[in-house]
């Protein structure tokens, strides 16, 4: 706190004529009575008279020692928001560092080496995939005093399910290049892959991803991290989830921390500070944040006029995180134990973060000049310290023995979760580079940066090897003491980190049986597909051996899918279990909260519950234990809100199921343009992990849900450990009667995607030579069909089918697949897709129809021969009822039958008036004409 603001907090303390205080900021108590006026009057007299003869700097040091030993005391004075620009752990503090320092920074100077190398080589003339050198050598110390003394690996998990996890480190994505370097080292990547950064397609053998992708390289990453946000909102929820596994008796986590390395300029990603809240309210100690601050983004300082580190410090302590500083090296140890005036503590927080980024670049003399030149205090403090000395004060994030201190204080820390701010130079030990604002964009090292690298690494490289074109690897001795000494300590923890192991055993699959009561339809009972779902879960969570897997995950909408039926006896998750007793607990589904809850009730956080069902669909990697995500939310707010995240889940090769709840257009009626989904099948579209299906009845749930579990979770020859695949059903919730299971149904057209639900009703006998037409429809829009179906047949004469398209984006990656065969062998027996197939021999024209935009259906066209006309909901929603939006979508039956008679007057096959008629009828253009609709609803 600078004087001025002391001053200024001082002066927000004046009495009011009651005697009472005024409100005072920094979150003391402001309006007690003062029992005691004249003792307050000695204490406060004692601080003026400090203030006078010592001056503030002595002042604000009393005060601190009095906050610090008032907190001892449990007094409950508020914690500062921030603290000083200096190390939070003092050296005199500092435990003995346990390594060989000597050895260690040996390999470190392998490893950087080796990645800088990398990038450079593949850079070369002709190839210039690009890259990114600067984070991991402003990062490599961090890294490594993990790799060396922290990170617990999961050899064991490979070989017994029960084993421990290990770590879970989340990697920063640009620092890639130097986790390749250290697995090189180590023997799993050879030097052909390396030379294979970036060229996973074109390189001999199979290149190198750019980033940590899981699905490109399933062996070797755990994480996708470089979609910024996503790492640290991530890492939170799989710290959670470790708990949650451990409460409710499935598998030990205790031994395994989370840490996650992120970069400063990455918390101004909303995500990345978003969910902190979560990790200080439920006390994960089993999680550290290591966020690297070496001041910049990719263009430019992180807070050039401001200070990050102390910024990040008052949000981690005002969310209730443990926070620890590395701010300097241990050269400026001796000149703080000098600093008893607060001088040099005063220019540390007053200095600016883009006046330390150009110390970074610039000489001693300028450091002199600028930094120590601002008091003749400072000046004399470093008067025997040469210019050299003076430009090689270093940050702390790149000593070991600093950062040693803050891992060891962390992981010993107990009841919050640590975030270690370490302050570091980008680019650091690469001179050329060091501190730039290009750093990032810097790709290619030339001749002299190369001889300088190398002599500041000091690595046993001679000129005449780097004067070829593509500079050398370094590979030590195999038998070498720091090849050994590499080895031994990874031994030690556990095996090699990053490494992804799949050892869950495949799950006995639900009884037949679970599935009885949606195949039966509900009789006279109106059922939506939501109700219809959250039913079979029920039952599902019953069963024996896979009912407990079943992780039910809600944003505070369980109510409004039906549920709150599993509040009793699911019960919703918390390390606290319910210490209060709840306002509805009277009542049959009371909201109920337990330390072995099932359910995760997130609140209003789509973002959240998408981190819990990422941990939960990777558990059975991660932890060797299948578990089930069901993560329902409405359908506006899922692929829409979190598309990122759901992308990050396929590239964790994540698996269950996502549920658009209420789903459609028109069918949310009443909750207008921002609630009402109509696109989400496209967006799940480009997703190629994920299987989408908008089911009509129950049935159809019933049978896709359990081919979703067997792809899974099951074993098969093509997928002996399940598939790497997650289904997103679009359900809705407009209640209607739930038909009974077509007899003979054929189940593989149902899970293809498209099946004839109805075949075209007989007409009349005078219309013998009716017109024929296939209408094809999705989720809710078959009931539509049905009803244009009806009515095509007793007022126009017009015989239609009725397809129940289960899937349009199945439908859809069937013909691309067909084409893509064909395209690449032309002599071989072309391929026809399945939709071709089906409707191949069906007489008329195609009408499709759905509650989504009309590019949900045109996905298929390319691949009907037939007349295709498509219907759908494009344009914004509206608030009214039923059936006026689906009038004025021109979806309803009264507007399929128009299209259909279009199509067939067209065709010649039905008098041309025939349209004209039909829309003066039905009176198409008013929206008033057709009636509310169904106006139920289920919650």
């Amino acid at each position: 706190m600078t004087e001025h603001d002391q001053q200024g907090s001082m002066a927000s303390c004046a009495p009011t004529s009651s005697g009472r205080f005024s409100v005072i900021n920094d979150g003391l108590p402001s309006q007690l009575p003062d029992i005691n006026p004249e003792e307050t009057s000695d204490w406060l007299e004692s601080l003026d008279s400090v203030v006078a003869h010592a001056g503030p700097g002595r002042a604000r040091y009393l005060m601190l020692r009095l906050l610090e030993r008032a907190r001892t005391h449990h007094v409950g004075v508020p914690a500062l928001r921030s603290t000083d620009f200096i190390n939070t752990i003092p050296s005199s503090a500092e435990p003995d560092f346990p390594g060989d320092e000597a050895i260690e920074r040996r390999i470190r100077s392998y490893i950087r080496w080796n990645a800088a190398i990398m990038v450079s080589r593949g850079n070369r003339p002709g190839l210039g995939v690009g890259g990114h050198i600067a984070t991991y050598a402003s990062s490599a110390s961090l890294y490594e005093v993990g790799f060396n003394h922290f990170f617990r690996g999961a050899d064991a998990l490979a070989t017994d399910p029960t084993a421990s996890s290990g770590d879970q480190v989340f990697i920063q994505g640009h620092a890639s290049p130097g986790i390749y370097a250290r697995a090189f080292l180590e023997g799993r990547l050879s030097q052909q892959q390396l030379d294979g950064f970036r060229q996973e397609l074109s390189a001999p053998g199979g290149g190198l991803p750019s980033y940590p992708h899981p699905r490109l390289m399933p062996d070797f990453w755990q994480f996708p991290t470089v979609s910024m946000g996503i790492g640290p909102l991530n890492a939170i929820y799989q710290a959670r989830f470790n708990r949650y596994l451990t409460a409710r008796g499935i598998k030990d986590t205790s031994n395994s921390h989370v840490w996650a390395f992120l970069g400063d300029g990455e918390m101004d990603e909303v995500d990345s500070l978003g969910a902190i809240g979560v990790a200080a309210r439920e006390e994960l100690d089993n999680l550290t944040f290591v966020i690297n601050c070496n001041l910049q983004r990719l263009d430019g300082p992180v807070r050039g006029n401001g200070k990050i580190i102390q910024e990040l410090e008052s949000y981690f302590l005002g969310a209730g995180w443990n926070v620890i500083k590395v701010i300097w090296d241990r050269k400026w140890d001796p000149l703080l134990a000098q600093d008893t005036e607060g001088v040099l503590v005063n220019q540390m927080n007053l200095t600016p973060d883009g006046q330390f980024q150009t110390y970074s670049v610039e000489s001693g003399a300028y450091i002199r000049e600028k930094f120590f030149g601002a008091d003749p205090r400072l000046a004399q403090m470093v008067a025997d310290l040469s210019d050299d000395q003076l430009r090689h004060l270093g940050r702390g994030g790149h000593d070991y023995h600093k950062v040693y201190a803050a891992f060891a204080a962390a992981r010993a820390h107990v009841g919050q979760p640590t975030v270690i701010l370490a302050h570091t130079v980008k680019g650091w030990t690469l001179s050329s580079f060091e501190g730039r604002n290009s750093t990032h964009q810097m790709k290619k090292l030339s001749k002299v940066d190369l001889r300088d690298f190398r002599d500041r690494l000091q690595l046993p490289i001679s000129d005449r090897e780097l004067a070829g074109d593509l500079p050398p690897y370094y590979q030590p001795d195999p038998n070498s003491p720091e090849m050994d000494y590499l080895r031994q300590r990874r031994d030690q923890l556990g095996g090699s980190l990053p490494r992804r192991v799949v050892a869950a055993k495949p799950l006995p699959q639900p009884d037949q049986s679970r599935f009885a009561g949606l195949r039966k339809g509900s009789g006279n009972q109106p059922v939506a597909t939501t109700m219809a779902f959250v039913r079979l879960l029920k039952e599902l969570m019953r069963d024996e051996h896979m009912g407990r897997r079943f992780v039910p995950i809600v944003p505070d909408e369980a109510r409004t899918f039906g549920m709150d039926s599993l509040f009793p006896t699911a019960k919703i998750y918390s390390p606290h279990g319910q210490n209060y007793e709840a306002v509805d607990r009277q009542l049959l589904l009371s909201y109920t909260e337990a330390t072995t809850g099932q359910m995760l009730q997130e609140g209003i956080t789509e973002a959240g519950c998408m981190g819990s069902t990422i941990a939960a669909a990777t558990s059975y990697a991660t932890h060797g234990e299948h578990m089930i995500p069901i993560f329902i939310f409405y359908s506006m707010f899922g692929f829409q809100r979190i598309g990122d995240m759901t992308w990050a889940m396929a590239d964790q090769l994540g698996r269950g199921f996502l549920l658009g709840a209420t789903a459609g257009r028109t069918t949310l009626n009443g909750e207008g343009l921002q609630h009402e989904d109509g696109h989400s099948p496209l967006l799940a579209s480009t997703n190629p992990a994920v299987v989408h299906y908008d089911p009509a009845f129950g049935f159809e749930l019933a049978h896709i849900v359990r081919e979703g579990l067997r792809r899974m979770t099951g074993s098969s020859p093509e997928h002996p450990q399940g598939e790497d695949i997650y289904y997103y059903l679009t359900v809705y919730n407009e209640p209607y009667v739930q038909p009974t299971e077509p007899e003979g149904l054929d189940v593989e057209a149902l899970l293809q995607g498209m099946y004839r639900y109805a075949d075209a009703p007989e007409v009349p006998a005078a219309e013998q030579a009716a017109a024929r037409a296939q209408i094809l429809a999705s989720g809710v829009a078959v009931q539509w069909a049905l009803e244009a179906q009806h009515l095509l047949a007793t007022e126009w004469g017009v015989a239609a089918d009725v397809w129940s398209v289960t899937s349009w984006n199945e439908l859809r990656r069937d013909g691309l697949a067909c084409d893509q065969f064909n395209l690449l062998h032309p002599q071989a027996c072309q391929e026809v897709p399945y939709v071709t197939r089906c409707l191949a021999g069906a007489p008329g024209p195609v009408i499709a129809v759905s509650d989504y935009m009309r590019a949900v259906q045109d996905q298929i066209a390319p691949w009907v021969e037939h007349d295709f006309i498509s219907l759908g909901t494009d344009g914004f929603g509206h608030s009214d009822t039923r059936g006026a939006l689906r009038r004025h979508f021109h979806v309803d039956a009264a507007s399929i039958v128009v299209a259909t008679l279009r199509a067939l007057a067209d065709q010649g096959a039905v008098k041309p008036e025939a349209p004209a008629e039909a829309i003066a009828r039905y009176q198409l253009h008013d929206v008033r004409a057709a009636g509310a609709g169904n106006t139920l609803g289920e919650s």
